[in-house]
């Protein structure tokens, strides 16, 4: 997916379409869209379930299939996306802040198995609809498959992630 294929949110983030529409159409402010992938900053954010289940010896859960593709995106690298759109971009621009276009899920959870030493690497896969009631319809959309281009921001903004491989970086958690 790239900034101009259309909008397809889950029915638990439609919410936001008509708001981003009209933060872009503002003549009050100069409004600029970051789409943000998936962001996690070493074992944390997205990755903060798998890494407590891994350190705490248990299996770590996927949702849907290990084969579930994420974009990624280091808090890091979105920081330096955030700074680089308010320096040159224009109002009413929109990027998408993927560094990482669609990382497998399952690769991600062993990963953490693997830096945690737990005893059986294979992910437990979850059901959609268990993840749902555990945490909300929102969570649906950890069983995504996506994959989402941040070439706009690489091309129009001189955005040059640093973090490229997330299971380098979790092999180096201390």
């Amino acid at each position: 997916m790239t900034e101009a294929t259309p909008f397809r949110p889950l029915p638990a983030f439609a919410w936001m379409v008509p708001q981003l529409a009209r933060v872009l159409a503002s003549k009050q402010t100069d409004g600029i869209i970051i789409h943000p992938a998936m962001v996690y900053a070493g074992e944390g954010g997205v990755f903060s379930r798998f890494a407590r289940a891994a350190a705490e010896g248990r299996d770590v859960p996927v949702v849907g299939s290990e084969a579930v593709r994420w974009p990624l995106v280091h808090s890091e690298d979105l920081a330096a996306l955030y700074a680089l759109a308010l320096e040159r971009s224009t109002p009413g621009a929109s990027y998408i802040g993927a560094a990482v276009e669609g990382f497998p899920v399952g690769r991600i959870a062993r990963a953490f198995a693997r830096r945690f030493g737990a005893r059986h690497e294979p992910p437990e896969i979850v059901s959609v609809d268990a993840i749902a009631a555990e945490l909300g319809e929102w969570a649906r959309g950890y069983a995504l498959d996506q994959r989402l281009s941040g070439d706009k921001a690489r091309r129009e903004l001189g955005w040059t992630p640093r973090h490229l491989d997330p299971e380098t970086e979790i092999a180096g958690l201390p």
